[in-house]
């Protein structure tokens, strides 16, 4: 069985500018995505996908292979990970690569571990499911979640829920947004989230979704803490 990891890694990030070789606690964020991906041992190869000449260098400085520079129309504010992950099995077929397991990797996932990445690739292999990904738990029952109307005014999603204790409502999980592998040697149109799908679950203070700058900061404190 073969696998391969993909970091997609564009040079356009709006909210933190060059977010993907920002230094994080001492080196590039990417940086940490290669490694991991590297140390678990279970790549063949590790690619970085990118349309930037800086983030591929720095991504061949820590052990990933850049063979190509991704295209214009899916590297900008529009284009979505299904466009990237397309676009390298489409250059894979192009190039006669035949590849088991493809395992995507966000590039702003310095928390990840790779026993957890270990943890997937076996749940694929010795089960039937097309995709396995990441989730964490979230952290207060949804059922008793609640939003605010137009007037400012409170309004329960499950009213019904009110009076449950959260101990006796049923544990819901959340994308932790850091791997997905899938499996290529099955179709499947059910969505991530549907019965085609397992999860390898992370326990929270190992998640941080980094979108804003205070992602960053709140990223950095968890990661020195982790490691003190």
């Amino acid at each position: 069985m073969t696998s391969v990891a993909l970091i997609p890694a564009r040079g356009g990030s709006k909210r933190i500018p060059r977010k993907n070789i920002k230094n994080f606690c001492g080196k590039p964020i990417i940086a940490y995505s290669i490694e991991t991906a590297l140390k678990s041992g279970c790549f063949d190869k590790v690619i970085v996908s990118t349309d930037d000449d800086e983030i591929a260098a720095v991504a061949k400085e820590y052990g990933a292979e850049v063979p190509f520079l991704r295209p214009e129309d899916i590297s900008n504010d529009f284009a979505t990970t299904k466009d990237v992950i397309n676009h390298f099995l489409d250059y894979l077929k192009k190039n006669d690569y035949n590849y088991d397991y493809l395992c995507t990797i966000y590039a702003t996932a310095p928390l990840l571990k790779e026993t957890y990445l270990i943890e997937g690739y076996n749940k694929l292999k010795n089960s039937d499911v097309v995709n396995v990904f990441s989730c964490t738990t979230m952290p207060f029952p949804i059922q008793r979640t609640f939003k605010l109307n137009h007037n400012d005014r409170c309004e329960m999603f499950w009213p019904e829920n009110f009076n449950s204790r959260s101990q006796d409502l049923e544990e819901a999980y959340q994308d932790a947004g850091q791997f997905y592998w899938r499996n290529l040697n099955i179709d499947s149109t059910k969505n991530m989230f549907g019965s085609d799908s397992a999860g390898v679950v992370i326990p929270r203070h190992f998640v941080q979704d980094i979108d804003t700058l205070e992602d960053w900061e709140r990223a950095e404190y968890m990661y020195q803490l982790i490691n003190k």
